[in-house]
């Protein structure tokens, strides 16, 4: 038996252990009940994910006027705190999903993070607002991030791609929007109040939607809570440093680009959250076309495509340019290509390796986006500060860069094990 023969009969074998319900008596897929499961993801998701992406306006209001003489590697930890830490706790709540209702922990993320933000509004000091801006709301987050990525892939089998695109998609709207609300709010009303608003209604929404999110599979009790075989698999190893390297290259443009704009190229404030908005709201855009693109031609030939531009548009475009257009392109090709780094993921997962225990799989990947979190955004800051005194972008954009290159080979790599045939879908 040949190595993609092998690939192949796996994940058959994946599939047909869906559940040990017979398939009839599970809900269907592809109906107006799936869809509604993506609605409360995608809320769940514009909230979650949606409000870590715009921390770059926080870290250029907290640099630039609230806290000027901490450094930019401490105030990246922020940030960098909030992802990190709703990837680590991703790691339990992918195994709770397959023991708890998930919409009762969807209820208690939208709790947790909710008042994060708020307990935050009353910090005074970078330290303070490390753990509640940073480290509850990344605890609160996880429970809305893990349920939102894992129950669309659940209830869909034809348009699995394009449903589960769409439900990430509410993070790149999430950016969007709240990118402009929160220069508004705190300019309008100061970041206390701001920070407030956003966690009320981070409760005030994702709070009643939590009914939605229900798992399409009956909870597991008799199985092992994280099933270790995934790690002898040289399809998951891949696949686990194609995320940790990919989680790398992610948020670095996010956090620094907005600062890049003012420092380098002498823009205002409102110009750098307007760049962060453009590359929210080009990601929405390319998060629903990749999963319309990859039920077509396949997920993982698309995210293998997805993660080259995005590392071209750093290398290519970013890196030796200082000028408008170049770095405008550079935002719109990154924000466009980049989703599929998260969004793609959660799917060619469930392709590979099945979908009934999905939340537990996904959770063991979140150790992937944790260590690329913390190796991301507090070494660039380090290195923006050390290497580029605070206004050379050169080592940052190369060390962003080169992670990008490396998520690709990686994909590159699964994807010749997976099928050596160029034009087969997969």
């Amino acid at each position: 038996m040949d190595m993609h023969q092998s690939s192949v009969d796996l994940t058959s074998e994946a599939k047909s252990e869906i559940s040990p319900l017979p398939e009839a008596v599970l809900p269907p897929t592809d109906t107006a009940t799936a869809w509604l499961v993506v609605l409360a993801s995608f809320l769940n998701l514009m909230l979650s994910i949606g409000v870590t992406t715009t921390y770059g306006v926080f870290l250029q209001y907290y640099k630039l006027e609230e806290f000027p003489d901490a450094s930019t590697s401490f105030l990246s930890w922020i940030g960098t705190l909030q992802t990190a830490s709703m990837c680590f706790f991703g790691i339990g709540a992918g195994v709770l999903c397959e023991h708890i209702d998930t919409r009762l922990l969807s209820l208690c993320g939208a709790l947790i993070s909710g008042l994060a933000l708020i307990i935050a509004s009353f910090c005074n000091s970078p330290w303070k607002l490390l753990l509640t801006q940073g480290l509850m709301f990344g605890a609160g987050g996880s429970l809305l991030y893990i349920t939102g990525l894992t129950l669309p892939p659940q209830w869909f089998t034809k348009y699995r791609a394009l449903a589960t695109g769409i439900a990430i998609a509410g993070s790149g709207i999430g950016g969007l929007w709240l990118s402009f609300a929160t220069r508004a709010m705190m300019t309008s009303i100061g970041r206390q109040w701001g920070l407030r608003i956003t966690g009320l209604i981070i409760i005030g929404i994702c709070g009643p939607t939590s009914w939605l999110m229900r798992m399409r599979f009956r909870a597991v009790r008799n199985e092992r809570v994280i099933e270790l075989a995934f790690l002898r698999d040289c399809r998951f190893a891949l696949l686990f440093f194609a995320a940790l390297f990919g989680a790398c290259g992610f948020y670095t443009p996010f956090y620094f680009m907005p600062s890049y704009s003012a420092i380098v190229l002498g823009k205002s404030n409102s110009w750098g959250t307007s760049i962060s908005s453009i590359m929210n709201g080009t990601s929405i855009f390319g998060r629903v076309a990749m999963g319309l693109v990859g039920d077509r031609v396949g997920s993982l030939n698309t995210l293998c495509t997805m993660t080259l531009l995005s590392c071209l548009g750093i290398l290519v475009l970013w890196l030796p340019f200082t000028s408008v257009g170049p770095f405008v392109a550079a935002a719109v090709i990154f924000g466009l290509c980049s989703g599929g780094i998260v969004s793609l993921i959660p799917v060619v997962t469930a392709n590979i390796f099945g979908v009934k225990r999905l939340p537990s799989t996904i959770g063991l990947l979140m150790l992937a986006y944790t260590f690329g979190d913390l190796i991301s955004s507090p070494p660039a800051g380090a290195i923006l500060d050390k290497y580029g005194h605070g206004t050379s972008f050169t080592s940052l954009i190369i060390y962003n860069g080169v992670f990008l290159a490396l998520s690709t080979i990686c994909d590159i790599l699964l994807r010749i094990i997976l099928s050596r045939k160029l034009w087969e879908k997969v």
